[in-house]
């Protein structure tokens, strides 16, 4: 974005009234579509959707992105392209003033403010990183480029492990860690040893049998947030995977540059992925407002903010109650229906009605295991193996726009299961950096 569109992003509208969403995720969009069809044939109404990146991911499609079973650009959709009369705005959110009902944003160094009279936070939440020393050191699995980079990261160890003589260097090349044995962790880790079933028979000098995937879990069993019999069938379904270590009670004292410490041991490794739990944004974290003890903003059952009635709170980022005061979990099915309820509220508070509160039963939670096997509760059936893998991918197939994209997906899909796994590496370096590197190698020499 030009300076110049960042500065009219922030241009006053005194004669409309404006609604501004910051965050272009599951809730966020969701919310603009609501709040169009609502404010249809409303001109006194003005909606401004706010996010740093002009595309929404599918997020339980990432695992695939990481193993390739699904190309990068098919698992995401512009904004834009989802929306009609809302003005989309691509920027990163740095602050918002509650006092004078503006959000700061920037872009390129670019600074501007944008009033608002109805605030939307919708900002999601980001991997944590202040529970575990060092966790700088290592990768995240958020987005889209957490993916992509993961991905290309394995591969090369494959590719460095294949012409590797020292069996120290090589055990360490061939040794990948994830911590957290959540829902994402529990895919992740899932997803991953199928894809070195589907590769390592390409490397010559890569024996399967050599690679090591060890899941660390802090507490007594895997995805303490689901069934415990679904909890306890997955974790069966992994611990027999060739080279799968399941490790529960196992707390991280610290992550080092190529090294797990634990209690008792220290675990040498140069893949190590973090997904032991998220909290809201910087940006929410820097509010002035009521929040729960792990950051969320504490808003009413009508997802108003309490001190603010002007702001409202969804998501990830905010602690929402349901009719038993307990708050609802941050997954996308929620966030959705949420975005409907939350649309409501703020057309009909602008029009002087008393705002609903967001009353939703969980339909349920999926998850997949890779190499077709999935868990599954609908309702309040349990679904394991084959059928809930098959469920969960063709539930968020169809939650994606569009058939054309659709249509891409079942053909990444179809390809990916009849044929071998592409281990093609992409180097996001420039020519120019490429060349210094090789000139500094020549020097060496």
């Amino acid at each position: 974005m030009s300076s110049e569109q960042l500065r009219n992003a922030g241009a006053d509208q005194s004669s409309k009234t404006r609604i501004v969403i910051l965050g272009g995720g599951f809730g966020g969009v969701a919310t603009a579509r609501h709040l169009e069809r609502l404010c249809k044939r409303r001109r006194d109404i003005e909606i401004v959707l706010v996010s740093r990146d002009n595309f929404l991911v599918m997020t339980p499609m990432l695992f695939e992105v990481c193993s390739g079973a699904l190309d990068i650009r098919h698992c995401s959709f512009p904004i834009r392209a989802f929306l009609r009369t809302t003005r989309f705005v691509e920027a990163t959110v740095e602050r918002i003033d509650l006092e004078r009902h503006v959000a700061v944003l920037s872009d390129g160094g670019e600074t501007a403010e944008v009033p608002y009279n109805q605030l939307v936070i919708a900002l999601g939440a980001m991997t944590n990183r202040t529970m575990i020393p060092g966790s700088e050191n290592a990768f995240t699995f958020k987005t889209l480029a957490d993916a992509f980079l993961l991905r290309s990261h394995i591969i090369e160890r494959f590719e460095r492990a294949d012409v590797e003589r020292d069996a120290v260097r090589k055990q360490r090349q061939l040794t990948f860690i994830i911590i957290g044995g959540g829902l994402v962790g529990v895919e992740l880790f899932g997803e991953l040893t199928g894809f070195a079933d589907g590769i390592a028979p390409l490397y010559k000098h890569v024996n399967r049998d050599e690679v090591r995937f060890i899941l660390l879990q802090a507490t007594d069993r895997l995805m303490p947030e689901i069934d415990p019999k679904l909890a306890a069938y997955g974790t069966d379904v992994l611990r027999r995977r060739r080279g799968a270590e399941i490790r529960t009670n196992s707390r991280v004292e610290a992550i080092e540059p190529g090294s797990v410490r634990l209690p008792s041991e220290i675990i040498e490794t140069d893949t190590i992925v973090l997904a032991a739990g998220v909290v809201p944004s910087p940006v929410v974290a820097e509010l002035p407002v009521d929040k729960d003890r792990r950051g969320h903003i504490v808003v009413e059952g009508t997802m108003r903010c309490k001190s603010h009635p002007e702001v409202w709170a969804m998501g990830d980022c905010a602690s929402v109650p349901g009719p038993d005061g307990k708050p609802y979990p941050g997954l996308a099915q929620h966030a959705i229906r949420e975005a409907k309820v939350l649309a409501g509220n703020i057309v009909g508070a602008l029009d002087g009605k008393t705002p609903q509160p967001f009353i939703y039963d969980t339909l349920g939670m999926m998850g997949s295991l890779g190499h077709s096997k999935g868990f599954a509760t609908l309702i309040k059936a349990r679904v394991r193996g084959v059928p809930a893998w098959f469920i969960r991918r063709t539930y968020y197939l169809m939650q994606m726009p569009g058939w054309s994209r659709r249509l891409r997906i079942m053909i990444d899909w179809t390809f990916a299961f009849f044929f071998t796994p592409d281990i093609v590496k992409i180097n996001l370096d420039s020519e120019k950096v490429e060349l210094a590197r090789e000139t500094r190698t020549v020097d060496a020499i």
